[in-house]
């Protein structure tokens, strides 16, 4: 409970603050909340950060690739065509390490189709998001280790001899 605690005040704390920054910014919050889950479910620490950012930008950037085929494929079809192409390459690109959080690719799609390919601002919120994830990893962290120091009792000073 005390490992929650410290990471439920970070995430709290930051989460506020984020959601007002992207409201005066007009960033895209809910993306950053996406890349933020994204970092935890990655495992969090380096390897989180590093792969759910990388998995959540290459599916950002196949969505925009897939928008783009859109444009000029316009058969019945053409969509759940660009899609399997989309969801096969998400898989296929697995393979290598930095890219193998999976579901990070598919939430970087999701959101970028939510946002109505925005791309711009899916990627900034993205960005945003794993750090936001990163900073509160840390924070948590350091939350945890005061309320551990805080309830141990404290040493008593030796005596002097006299």
């Amino acid at each position: 409970m005390k490992k929650l605690l410290g990471i439920g005040i970070s995430v709290g704390v930051l989460a506020g603050i984020w959601t007002q920054v992207s409201i005066e910014l007009a960033l895209i919050t809910w993306v950053g909340f996406v890349a933020w889950a994204c970092y935890f479910a990655a495992g969090g620490g380096r390897e989180g950060f590093l792969k759910g950012l990388a998995a959540n930008l290459a599916g950002a950037l196949w969505g925009y690739g897939a928008s783009l085929v859109l444009t000029y494929a316009t058969f019945t079809g053409a969509v759940a065509l660009v899609v399997t192409v989309v969801a096969f390459v998400l898989c296929l690109q697995a393979a290598v390490d930095l890219l193998s959080f999976i579901p990070g690719a598919f939430a970087g799609t999701a959101v970028l189709f939510g946002t109505s390919f925005d791309l711009g601002g899916t990627l900034i919120a993205l960005v945003v998001g794993a750090g936001l994830g990163w900073l509160s990893d840390i924070a948590g962290q350091r939350i945890h280790a005061a309320v551990e120091r805080s309830g141990q009792p404290i040493p008593s000073t030796p005596r002097r001899a006299r």
